[in-house]
């Protein structure tokens, strides 16, 4: 732990974690010896999110105008992602036990001839599906789950030094309360265990930073992180970090009886007292900066936003995105890794450049 502490007082502020220059402080030996929870990255929301077609949005626009501006952002393919510097992605997921369910949204069959054709096809075959809600903002670049994976699989295997890629999961049940409308399953035992199983089908164990790698001899995770316990970067670069940013309810249902996360495949958002604590979600900067100091004190990976509902970005103000950064949470998605030139020049970039820098709060440990 002594040693991690001088290896981050050495690095440069400027330093490129991903890509060291090789400069003084800027070394990969250096870099290198950092836990890889002592660095900082940009990620994205919604990661696999394409735009609503026209027709429908103007649909959804005309009942409910601020909920249709809040979904009105898309994102390129993973990989492109990826490609500008995104090391965070998340994605939705629902169960489909009985493929097709997700085939024949309300919003495609009510708004007319769509303006922009989608192929169903994906969500006609077997497996996890990937979209935003049901009826109404269901395209994806992936509407597959291990499509997704394999898009993030490929890139990483194409980019073996990347700093870890934090992949988020939100679970999304129920729909909207409308005749016709689809309801996504409730997340039910099996489920969870096909949410592990599509992952590991995909990625191999060496391929993964898991919780039980991260626990190792301590009796919890919690303790475990709080020791220092996250691998060093040399260890974790090509590697993925799946988490669960899901309510209590999701949470306990996908740790069943387990006294921690024992042979899960990802993290989940919890209190930070509890022994499966490693990760949290803490959205809302600047008002939960004190929350974010005290989980990264305890060891705790933290995801903030820089924006979100499209708000930032239509005012072009980067107040909460400068306090995202600040705060020193290890990954900071947007909607924004380019402009949407229909609102303002708005974008969040990782101050100074690059893929990840040195965390603005170094671990306590």
């Amino acid at each position: 732990m002594i040693t991690a502490l001088f290896a981050v007082a050495a690095i440069s502020a400027a330093c490129d974690i991903e890509k060291p220059s090789g400069q003084p402080g800027c070394t990969r030996a250096t870099v290198d010896a950092l836990p890889m929870n002592a660095i900082q990255a940009i990620g994205t929301h919604n990661s696999y999110k394409l735009a609503v077609a026209p027709n429908e949005w103007e649909m959804i626009h005309g009942s409910n105008a601020k909920a249709a501006d809040e979904i009105d952002y898309a994102k390129p393919p993973l990989g492109a992602q990826l490609d500008l510097g995104a090391r965070q992605l998340e994605i939705d997921v629902v169960y489909d036990p009985e493929p097709g369910h997700f085939a024949e949204p309300l919003g495609y069959r009510t708004a007319g001839k769509a303006v922009v054709p989608y192929d169903f096809t994906p969500l006609k075959l077997p497996g996890l599906k990937v979209l935003h809600e049901p009826s109404v903002d269901y395209r994806s670049v992936c509407p597959l789950f291990t499509g997704c994976l394999k898009d993030i699989r490929a890139w990483s295997k194409a980019h073996p030094d990347h700093v870890p890629i934090l992949i988020i999961m939100n679970l999304k049940e129920g729909g909207l309360k409308l005749p016709g409308a689809v309801v996504a399953p409730l997340f039910d035992a099996k489920a969870m265990n096909q949410i592990d199983a599509e992952i590991r089908s995909v990625f191999p164990e060496a391929a993964l930073i898991t919780p039980d790698k991260v626990q190792g001899r301590f009796p919890t995770l919690r303790e475990a992180v709080a020791a220092g316990g996250w691998p060093k970067l040399k260890a974790a670069r090509g590697k993925v970090m799946f988490a669960l940013d899901c309510p209590p309810d999701q949470v306990a249902r996908y740790r069943e009886s387990r006294k921690v996360l024992e042979g899960r495949a990802a993290f989940v958002n919890t209190d930070p007292a509890s022994p499966a604590a490693g990760y949290i979600t803490l959205n809302e900067v600047p008002e939960l900066i004190g929350q974010i100091a005290e989980a990264l004190k305890a060891g705790i990976i933290v995801r903030t936003r820089a924006d979100a509902d499209t708000w930032e970005a239509r005012r072009n103000d980067t107040v909460r995105q400068v306090a995202a950064f600040a705060s020193g949470a290890q990954y900071v998605s947007t909607d924004y890794l380019t402009p949407d030139a229909r609102f303002s020049p708005y974008v969040a970039k990782l101050p100074g450049g690059g893929a990840a820098r040195l965390s603005p709060v170094p671990p306590a440990r």
